[in-house]
């Protein structure tokens, strides 16, 4: 079953990331491990904000750790307590990036398929296309560190420039069904 959903508004964006050296120190990589552009880490928000950090690769994404001691001092208090790291390397041909997202702020250590900072990541790589309009597809491999592999479609709209509208899905699975008697 596919299943796609809609960005409630537009993305918003935060205000300057932490220095890239003590990302680097919370992930528990080496500063050339951060992918070098100008544009590099951001928080992006389409409901619920993410720092979205470029890595070089995916060998950098598979060996990012998360430091909860430097998390806490360097991103805890940022506008998006939420790292989500991604390198344009994915393992599978016709795949567009490979992320990881970790979340100890909401008792998350790291999420298999986060649908919100996927959406996010639109806004994230949208603002950057250069392109004034048009559809952007992408499909994010997610979840593969952890053993269970997810992959997100992001589509990006835009319009003269802007971002119009931005929609996340993928492959579901049924896990449980009920019913809500309502007296």
């Amino acid at each position: 079953m596919f299943a796609q959903l809609t960005a409630p508004h537009p993305p918003e964006f935060g205000p300057p990331a932490p220095a890239r050296s003590e990302l680097a120190a919370m992930l528990s990589l080496e500063l050339a491990d951060l992918l070098d552009d100008p544009n590099g880490p951001q928080g992006v928000s389409c409901g619920l904000p993410y720092l979205f950090i470029p890595l070089k690769s995916r060998d950098a994404v598979r060996r990012a750790r998360l430091r909860l001691d430097v998390w806490d001092k360097v991103v805890a208090r940022y506008w998006s307590p939420h790292p989500y790291i991604f390198a344009f390397d994915p393992e599978i041909p016709g795949h567009d990036l490979r992320a990881r997202m970790f979340g100890p702020a909401v008792g998350v250590a790291e999420d298999p398929a986060t649908g919100s900072a996927a959406t996010a990541l639109g806004g994230y790589l949208g603002v950057r296309d250069p392109r004034a309009g048009g559809t952007r597809r992408y499909v994010v491999e997610q979840g593969f560190e952890m053993g269970r592999p997810s992959l997100l479609e992001i589509e990006v709209d835009k319009n003269a420039g802007a971002i119009a509208e931005i929609r996340v899905g993928g492959s579901s699975v049924l896990v449980s069904e009920g019913t809500i008697e309502i007296p």
